[in-house]
């Protein structure tokens, strides 16, 4: 097989929580142990870092991932969804998983998915894992995909667990209350291993702390820390908070031994996109109109969102949004500004939220100006056509709407440049 026709195969053979929902989730731990066992154990053959949360998670991994590449240790990072590209998801020192190893990797491992039965999530851990021991990196960021107790990614024995905040989202299978979804996320705090909490109150941080007594496991809140004043290139306002955390997690592996100088922590966070190729987070792509896109898609990331939309300078402000069917839309839309234009859309995935229900929340959260589409790319063209040269033009609401502008516009430039 060649990588498209690999990635056929994966797409079209394993269940895709992305995709598909809830009947791609597996709840317990026995395929991707068995995956592991099938792989030699790769997870027990490269040093880590955990990162749960409900919103930042992402940021915070590439972060320190960034940072570490600065202090010149060998850095994988796996992260998930992809935007554009599947390697997105496995990288080392900011360079995505070769196609090659792709190909390789699941041709070796066929006959274990007929008896395994993996999800396309358990697969792509057992990948990273794979690969990351393959190359004998020094150390992995690695990001949750959901939860944390029973997430594939928490086989691993890390240098540090993370958690970044807690908030309300993927209700149907962490629980409905914020004391329940820390419940979940505490379950990658291990025994005598430090865990960083970005940010957690009253009975959430009463959940950590009961975790990490329980574990012998020291715990350190961000709040606690005066945290010095370093910058990041990341444009979003709520980074702060991430970064915040991340410098937490990285003073934390020096008090561990690790060398991480404060030239590389000063570099590092200057330079996330350029080390890690992080996409989708506060992304300017033009200017006149300016046109940013952000992948916040819960109620806590929208509310960060929409501050930042009331600081930055416009004249009209042209909302393209579209969800996914496991939002309370009505929720969200109440957060967002009255004061837009929508284009209303929905992204290419069986799991986007019908057109007709997202209007339905639209106008019982008092949205008037609107109009509809059933692509990204149409919504986005509408908005460029309708806004001058001194409006705003922010696409979101879902990963997956930003994913497939990123595509859409990935392809029309390359469709230029072969016109030129």
């Amino acid at each position: 097989m060649n990588y498209k026709e690999t990635l056929d195969f994966l797409f079209a053979q394993l269940p895709m929580y992305q995709r598909i929902g809830s009947a791609a989730y597996k709840a317990d731990l026995n395929n991707t142990l068995a995956l592991m066992k099938v792989l030699e154990n790769p997870e027990k053959k490269f040093k880590s870092i955990h990162v749960a949360g409900t919103n930042g998670k992402g940021s915070t991994a590439h972060m320190i991932a960034s940072v570490l590449q600065e202090a010149g240790f060998k850095t994988g990072l796996y992260t998930s969804p992809h935007l554009i590209d599947f390697r997105e998801r496995v990288k080392i020192n900011g360079q995505p998983i070769p196609e090659k190893h792709v190909i390789r990797f699941v041709e070796s491992t066929k006959h274990a998915m007929q008896l395994i039965k993996p999800s396309f999530f358990e697969l792509t851990v057992g990948l990273a894992f794979d690969y990351f021991a393959l190359e004998k990196v020094d150390i992995a960021v690695i990001e949750v995909g959901l939860g944390g107790r029973l997430d594939s990614t928490n086989v691993i024995t890390p240098e540090a667990s993370v958690i970044t905040n807690i908030g309300l989202d993927h209700t149907q299978f962490l629980g409905n209350d914020l004391k329940s979804i820390a419940g979940e996320k505490a379950g990658i705090i291990k025994e005598k291993t430090p865990v960083i909490i970005g940010n957690a109150t009253g009975k959430v941080e009463s959940v950590f702390k009961d975790k990490a007594i329980r574990l012998k496991t020291p715990i350190y809140f961000s709040k606690d820390f005066d945290i010095p004043d370093y910058k990041t290139d990341l444009k979003g306002k709520y980074q702060s908070e991430n970064l915040g955390t991340a410098v937490l997690v990285l003073k934390t592996l020096c008090k561990k031994g690790w060398k991480i100088p404060e030239s590389a922590i000063i570099k590092g966070l200057g330079s996330v996109y350029k080390n890690t190729g992080l996409r989708g987070r506060w992304e300017i792509l033009q200017q006149q109109p300016k046109v940013i896109c952000d992948t916040a898609h819960n109620s806590d990331g929208i509310k960060w969102i929409s501050r930042q939309l009331i600081d930055e300078p416009h004249e009209k402000l042209h909302m393209v949004i579209g969800m996914v069917n496991d939002k309370n839309p009505e929720t969200i839309l109440n957060l967002m500004p009255k004061n837009a234009h929508y284009y209303f859309c929905e992204p290419s995935i069986p799991r986007k939220l019908p057109l007709a229900d997202l209007l339905t929340a639209a106008k019982k959260s008092g949205i008037k100006n609107y109009n509809e589409f059933y692509s990204v790319k149409e919504a986005y063209n509408n908005a460029i056509i309708n806004a001058e040269k001194c409006d705003l033009i922010f696409i979101g609401g879902s990963t997956f709407v930003v994913a497939d502008l990123l595509v859409f516009l990935e392809k029309t430039n390359l469709s230029l440049k072969s016109h030129s």
